[in-house]
């Protein structure tokens, strides 16, 4: 069944950009996300952090007698704890411990369906459990070195746990690594269509699976939990013009997520970095949402996607449906005055047109369409056009070849020849 308590010890002083209730409440949904009972959840106010336990001693007396009358499986601690933090806690409540960075992970390694998401969640677990190696052995003795028996056995033990698992964390960023390449293939594939990619980001359980869904028609797993998909998905998308569009659906983000992860799932949002436009899906309807919007940002600017996130980003506020109706007219006719934000409800679709709208006119602001006409025995130009632009439309003649497209700038000049007109986009 998986009794289990949820704590988020939190500095009293310490200023915070979300309501600690609210990080309490995520924490909740994170572990009902896998099936953990949560028989209780509680705010810990600190006004210290103590080093051998991380909360104080009257907080840990107080939760004894709840968590054996209880018959409490596993003790959730909404922080970071270090290795010998969590042993101390969990020789005194006599029961597992684990911090967020566990519990994600634990989540993570349910989710991925892919090779390339089971193999990063092996990364983070190894890179995880390589951190809280050396506390694991402390009942070992290690106060001398040497060969044979006279060694402490402790040592070599950890050395030798340590080495095992540098050599699966080797073998693993290889195999990614292989990943990788055949995901830059792919890329390289799509960019000789081409296709421009728009990629969906945005917190954890904002809807962007069901946008993905609906724009596709396809049957990713989208369902009302934290982190209900872990593995970037690709589908063709066809955009108001009749112009094609490749989708992705990436992880979804939370707050404070662990180093290990971000590293970890770094080839995964290599398709957000290699995005042509970039839709932060956000669920407008929750409390947090700016708060949330403010993770999401930050991670982008980590991954050097600053520019992006000040001029660029276009925002889905998703689940205007969840609004009654004098408030949804209200967002509706509030949006329309400021760019760049579109009300959504991917459930039902309304206010989706705007949005894919907008990601066209944003793929093609810097393009101008040109009417070419192409000599049919000119077969490498006509390849060299399809890699280099956008085609919106052709019609095949006896000696020529007639195409509508979209060139960037510096691609102009390759096809001046044959340019019959241009114009500008919005024309």
């Amino acid at each position: 069944m998986n009794n289990t308590l949820i704590l988020f010890p939190f500095l009293k002083n310490e200023k915070f950009y979300r309501q600690p209730c609210a990080t309490l409440d995520e924490s909740v949904a994170l572990a009902q996300a896998i099936a953990l009972t949560v028989v209780k959840s509680d705010l810990i106010p600190l006004r210290t952090i103590k080093a051998p336990t991380f909360i104080g001693k009257g907080a840990i007396d107080s939760y004894c007698s709840f968590i054996k009358e209880n018959q409490i499986d596993v003790v959730i601690m909404v922080c970071r704890l270090s290795p010998l933090q969590q042993r101390n806690l969990e020789k005194i409540w006599q029961t597992k411990v684990i911090d967020k960075t566990a519990l994600i992970l634990e989540i993570f390694g349910q989710r991925a369906r892919t090779k390339e998401g089971a193999l990063q969640v092996e990364l983070a677990h190894l890179t995880y459990a390589r951190s809280r190696l050396v506390r694991s052995w402390t009942h070992l003795e290690r106060q001398r070195g040497g060969s044979g028996f006279l060694g402490g056995p402790g040592e070599t033990q950890i050395e030798l746990d340590r080495r095992l698992i540098d050599e699966d964390i080797v073998k693993i960023k290889k195999e990614l690594e292989e990943v990788k390449k055949t995901r830059a293939l792919h890329r390289r594939a799509r960019k000789r269509v081409p296709f421009p990619v728009v990629a969906l980001v945005g917190y954890t359980n904002a809807g962007k699976s069901t946008l993905f869904n609906y724009l596709t028609k396809a049957n990713v797993f989208a369902k009302d939990m934290l982190f209900a998909s872990l593995d970037p998905t690709m589908r063709q998308i066809k955009l108001p013009s009749g112009q094609v569009a490749v989708l992705s659906d990436t992880v979804g983000f939370v707050s404070d997520l662990p180093t290990e992860l971000i590293m970890a799932f770094r080839a995964t949002l290599e398709e957000v970095l290699e995005a042509d436009v970039i839709v932060h899906v956000r669920d407008y309807h929750h409390p947090d949402t700016l708060a949330q919007k403010k993770d999401v940002e930050r991670v982008l600017c980590d991954l050097g996607l600053k520019e992006t996130v000040e001029n660029e980003l276009l925002e889905a506020l998703n689940k205007i449906d969840l609004f009654d109706e004098n408030e949804k007219n209200m967002i509706i006719n509030q949006k329309k005055r400021k760019p760049k934000e579109y009300p959504i409800s991917a459930l039902t679709g309304k206010g989706v047109d705007a949005l894919l709208k907008a990601v066209e006119e944003t793929l093609n602001k810097d393009r101008k369409t040109f009417k070419l006409s192409i000599p049919v025995s000119d077969g490498k130009s006509l390849a060299n056009l399809y890699q280099k632009g956008q085609i919106i439309s052709r019609k095949d003649n006896e000696k020529t070849i007639t195409l509508l497209v979209r060139l960037k700038p510096e691609d102009e000049r390759l096809f001046k020849s044959f340019i019959v007109y241009s114009r500008k986009n919005n024309d």
